[in-house]
């Protein structure tokens, strides 16, 4: 650490050449690279290969493998490794994408890391070690958790709250130690910056000229660049007549932000979105002003270096200083001024988030029956390699859309579309691979018409047996129901052993012409099961729902003081129905005979699209302007009773004459027979609603109003980790938009002794407006004329219907604590369905369906554990760090065959500390015995959470804080010797696990 002489009490300003590359936002991928994205990486190589001061961090992965495999000449390749060695290239958070932090999910967030830090350690042996999150939109509590498992020393963030950065800025208070999870505190925390007002990009300002500065390559243009090379605002160029002035600005601005911060060290990031396509110009100005500086020093009390973040972040780290420490509150919601609330974006493009989602937990039933097929059935006749290429297609697009324009639905309508297709390749390629593998294991002949899909509705010709396999990607024995569309309600369903399986059919919600057959399946973990649908075989089995039409209501006319009540009950719930609204009433939670008011309803915010009057709404905003208005004033039902289940579909219309609803709601209960383990199945509530498409500028709402005693208090998730606390906040201005906060998977709310639980297949903002109440934003459209919007088309004109699902759990809470951490995972990896036909001849049953041979044993995990990830990833890279090092500067690492001996494993524990007396104890593993279905595990190596770092040799740095004095290195977690592990609290342990090769 050396490196920095410190002379007197002169200010030392770090100099982080950057360029911001949006993966996907405004322009596509594709266009991104043609325009300016490859000229970044192919100018920034030649110039810091000139002049030996320069550098620069290179950020998202996604861009530079796309340069490296389609446009690096070998030459460049050569350099770029020269670079790294001595440090002034470097990779800095290493993720595929910058990753929003509000309505991601920790399992993408985690393979977006791993599929870009992978590719790092395989080609370069480089481990990121510092993050850069500049870009998304508030902070949460996970990711400084996330980049501690990963190895990371520091985490650097910008966007918060605009008077919380302002107050901390004042009072020097933008450096702290992160402590993100109160479980793992201190053995996880991460020494956090917060950018200070200026955030990632250079102040542009000249107070000397009209012409702005330090932006010398001008801003990108699309679609192509300019013949010329002359772009847009290009900076004044630094000449002899203004060197000092320049000097004197960029010191100025250097003096300004060192007021902000503990130490004389400045971190000034030199840059902004779309930069250094042409780093030639670049570099050639800003030289000469660092070369100006460091001359008159003494003059300008300051020094100036090109640096990289770790440089920045050793020489901070180098001055042993006490930090305070935060606990594990995050940075959500964030606004940039009082009428802007960055929390529209939780809900903008329902479906693109929907669809995100059901690709993650495609992906992740892929992963894991390709590994168990790899290693159970190693005489099978599929191509490997092939099969690996179809998983990663998938992890692309998954990684992808985890950009922090992605998944919150900030993008322009064809970058949409991009990610849209991008995923629907990567899900069909691997439906394709399940199917494939089904077919292999059962050596079934490949005729007929076989098509895959994944719990949606396969839907058979009349009079043709449909088989359905079914898969369960959990790591438990779960009890539920998959749906399959049939053309006819006389059906009978058996199973591999030709008995009777219990099943119900009804009309369908979706199509006039077919019906719903819901199987009840009972699979045990990561295995998988096959049924057989016939139809008219003169052997009814499937039951039969009968249907009850009700009145439509006029809403504003019904009776409300007499009600007309009645019941729909299962073995957990009453829930109560007023004939008079055809609205729910009340539940009662038949365990403990607690009733609870309950009563739910469409509103819709108002809101602006006119910035002459007023604040707006747009992709990111949400700015209502006044309270939320109820949309239907009448409403019909429909109810459908079986013995397994009932569903109640309610219908909301503008007025009682209206043809066609604008919303409804299909609430199932189910009742679960004799010898199956129902728990779950009974205590959920599932609702699907359907909305759309809205007029303009309208934001939908469902409100659940109650009779529970909530203070107001809202629970709701960090990224399906961890819950926060969401008091309700008043404000001088927009109160309702700044209480709306990130539902990814999980909120509630509670009273004394009762919680309602809510449980999301996708991202929602959710919000408490009133005591005992729950709002869900369920959709979005809007269009405003704010010219930026206009130009970027970014206005959200979004006329789509959306389907969203939502899990509600009532009852006490040590009855929800046992039920919604293994619920949400339920409802997240819902069993896998794949169709195909039989037609001619029965086929033989294989034997290893049966599940009694050694190789079906499942693989069973405690409920306080979920089996996060059991892949195959394909590195080819050494485990042992110095040999990997070694094969790669002798130039061995070439293109070899993926490696498929290597099984990467995580295990994540689902309890807080202290959250439940049984659950949240911490649970020995015995890794051998809990894989033995997949075959003898002969080694483990415990690994960081990307896999790039033996646990054993990662020595992050230990900042010093008032609770730990003493500055060390920090360790990890224990390893066993003889494959058990005891995983605590909240952890999540990575493995490469290895098997007897047969």
């Amino acid at each position: 650490l050396a490196l920095f002489p410190r002379a007197g009490g002169e200010l030392r300003a770090f100099v982080v050449p950057h360029s911001h590359m949006d993966v996907g936002w405004v322009y596509t991928v594709q266009e991104s690279m043609h325009a300016y994205a490859a000229n970044v990486y192919t100018t920034v190589t030649e110039e810091l290969t000139k002049g030996k001061q320069r550098k620069f961090i290179a950020v998202e992965q996604e861009f530079f493998r796309l340069w490296w495999d389609t446009v690096a000449t070998d030459t460049q390749k050569q350099q770029v490794h020269q670079l790294l060695q001595e440090g002034r290239l470097e990779f800095v958070i290493g993720g595929q994408v910058m990753h929003d932090e509000a309505v991601t999910l920790i399992d993408d967030q985690i393979l977006q890391l791993t599929e870009g830090h992978g590719f790092l350690y395989e080609t370069f042996g480089f481990r990121p070690q510092f993050s850069w999150h500049v870009d998304p939109f508030g902070a949460s509590a996970t990711t400084p958790t996330l980049f501690a498992l990963a190895g990371f020393n520091a985490h650097l963030i910008s966007r918060i709250d605009y008077d919380l950065k302002a107050d901390m800025q004042k009072k020097k208070k933008l450096q702290f130690v992160w402590q993100g999870s109160p479980s793992l505190s201190e053995r996880q925390e991460i020494f956090t910056h917060v950018m200070d007002q200026y955030s990632y990009c250079t102040p542009s300002q000249l107070p000397f000229s009209n012409r702005s500065g330090f932006f010398w390559n001008g801003f990108a243009t699309f679609p192509d660049p300019p013949k010329d090379g002359v772009y847009p605002d290009m900076s004044l160029p630094v000449t002899d007549a203004n060197l000092h002035l320049y000097a004197q600005t960029m010191v100025a601005n250097i003096k300004e932000r060192a007021a902000w911060f503990q130490t004389g060290d400045v971190l000034w990031p030199w840059g902004c979105d779309k930069q250094f396509f042409n780093a030639s110009v670049q570099y050639s100005n800003m030289d000469l002003l660092v070369d100006y500086i460091n001359k008159h020093s003494a003059e300008f009390g300051v020094t100036v270096q090109y640096a990289t973040v770790s440089d920045y972040f050793k020489a901070v780290y180098s001055r042993n200083l006490t930090w305070e420490i935060r606990d594990s509150q995050d940075f959500l919601p964030y606004s940039t001024e009082p009428f802007q609330a960055w929390t529209g974006f939780y809900t903008s493009r329902s479906i693109l988030k929907g669809i995100a989602r059901s690709a993650s937990s495609l992906l992740y039933a892929g992963e894991s029956f390709f590994t168990q097929y790899v290693w159970k059935h190693p005489e099978g006749s599929l191509c490997k390699d092939k099969a690996l290429k179809q998983l990663q297609s998938l992890r692309w697009a998954v990684s992808e859309v985890q950009h922090h324009d992605g998944i919150t639905g900030t993008e322009s309508p064809k970058v949409n579309d991009m990610y849209l297709q991008n995923l629907m390749y990567g899900m069909l390629n691997v439906r394709k691979l399940i199917a494939s593998i089904i077919f292999d294991i059962n050596n079934a002949k490949k005729n007929g018409d076989v098509y895959s899909s994944v719990y949606t509705k396969g839907s058979g010709k009349p009079g043709v047996d449909l088989y359905v396999v079914v898969y369960n990607p959990l790591a438990w024995n779960i009890t539920t129901f998959v749906t399959v569309s049939v053309s006819s309600e006389t059906v009978s369903v058996y199973d591999e052993l030709g008995y009777s399986v219990p099943a119900q059919v009804q009309s369908s919600v979706e199509s006039q012409s077919t019906y719903d057959l819901y199987i009840l399946v009972a699979i045990s973990g990561l295995s998988y099961r096959k049924y057989t649908v016939k139809p008219l075989d003169g052997k009814q089995s499937a039951f039969i729902g009968s249907s009850v039409k009700y009145k439509r209501r006029d809403l504003t006319r019904a009776n409300r003081q007499s009600a007309q009540l009645f019941p729909v009950v299962n073995n957990c719930y009453q829930i109560v129905f007023d004939q008079n609204t055809n609205l729910m009433h009340s539940i009662t939670e038949r365990e403990t005979n607690q009733t609870v008011q309950f009563t739910q309803e469409f509103l819709e915010y108002h809101v602006n699209g006119d910035t002459k009057k007023g604040p707006i709404s747009d992709n990111y905003l949400f700015a209502p302007n006044a309270s939320a208005v109820s949309v239907s004033k009448a409403v019909g039902l429909e109810v459908l009773s079986g013995s397994l289940m009932t569903e109640i579909r309610q219908y909301f219309y503008s007025d009682v004459t209206s043809q066609d609803f604008i919303y409804a709601v299909y609430t199932r209960l189910y009742t679960v027979p004799e010898g199956y383990d129902g728990r779950l199945l009974c205590h959920r509530i599932e609702q699907e609603y359907s909305v759309g498409p809205l007029e303009l500028n309208r934001e939908a709402i469902l409100r659940t109003s109650t009779n529970l005693n909530t203070r107001q208090l809202l629970y709701t998730d960090n990224n399906g980790y961890q819950m926060q606390k969401r008091p309700f906040k008043a404000y001088v201005n927009n109160t309702v938009a700044r209480n709306y906060y990130p539902m990814v998977q999980t909120a509630y709310i509670e009273d004394d002794t009762t919680r309602l639980m809510l449980l999301a297949e996708r991202a929602h903002g959710v919000s408490s407006q009133g005591n005992g109440q729950v709002e869900v934003m369920l959709h979005r459209r809007l269009w405003n004329n704010l010219q930026w919007n206009l130009n970027n088309s970014l206005t959200l004109n979004d006329s789509s219907v959306v389907h969203p699902i939502i899990w509600l759990i009532l009852g006490t809470k040590a009855v929800t604590n046992t039920l919604y951490r293994t619920g949400g995972l339920a409802l997240e990896h819902r069993p896998v369905v794949t169709f195909g036909e039989l037609s001619g001849d029965k086929p033989k049953l294989p034997r290893r369906l049966r599940q009694n041979s050694v190789h079906d044993l499942p693989v069973t995990m405690p409920p306080n554990l979920h089996l996060q990830t059991l892949s195959i990833p394909g590195w080819k890279y050494s485990s042992n760090h110095a040999e990997q090092v070694r094969s790669i500067r002798m130039g061995k690492q070439k293109q070899g065959d993926a490696d498929f001996s290597r099984v990467l494993l995580r295990i994540r524990h689902l309890y807080e500390v202290g959250e439940d007396p049984v659950l949240s104890q911490p649970v020995m593993v015995d890794l051998k015995s809990l894989l033995k279905g997949l075959g003898s595990v002969v080694a483990v190596e415990e690994r960081s959470l990307t896999g790039t770092w033996d646990v054993n040799a990662l020595e992050r740095w230990k900042w010093k804080t008032a609770q730990y004095p003493g500055k060390r290195f920090f360790n990890s977690t224990e390893t066993s010797k003889d494959f058990t592990v005891t995983v605590h609290p909240k952890e999540i342990r990575t493995f490469f696990v290895y098997f007897q090769v047969q």
